[in-house]
């Protein structure tokens, strides 16, 4: 990782995400604006219009049923929603802790108390796509057989 004058430190490879991810537990990952962005807002479900107790993000912790590698791990959940971050160009993953208030209408854990940890650098996200076309069968489900 390295860091700039008040700056996130950044991620600048996928092994550094798995060190880091491996030596700490309680770590998210939200792809928005970044951190000084969302230090006055909650997230919000569109759908219903309500907002949200805290910041929407997704877990980097495996589960305890996970016996697969952590890399394949952090390479899916930081595909699941790397869409968010194409989507717009100032928009970037970086991975924050926070105390869990409730959950999200996916299920996902809202956070508040938000302390930024990192950003993930185009790289990192980049070598995450690779890593899940090469070791998942994306778009399978139950009805694929």
């Amino acid at each position: 990782m390295t860091t700039g004058s008040g700056e996130l430190h950044r991620i600048t490879d996928f092994a550094a995400l798995v060190d880091l991810v491996g030596a700490r537990d309680g770590l998210y990952l939200r792809y928005s604006h970044g951190p000084e962005a969302d230090a006055n807002t909650q997230s919000r479900d569109y759908e219903s219009g309500l907002d949200l107790p805290g910041l929407s993000c997704t877990v980097l912790d495996p589960e305890p049923w996970w016996t697969r590698p952590l890399e394949d791990w952090l390479a899916r959940q930081v595909r699941k929603y790397a869409d968010l971050g194409e989507a717009e160009e100032d928009r970037y993953a970086w991975i924050l802790t926070g105390r869990v208030t409730a959950r999200g209408p996916d299920h996902e854990p809202l956070l508040a108390d938000v302390e930024p940890v990192a950003r993930l650098d185009d790289a990192v996200v980049s070598r995450a796509r690779d890593l899940y076309r090469e070791r998942f069968d994306p778009g399978r489900d139950s009805t694929s057989g």
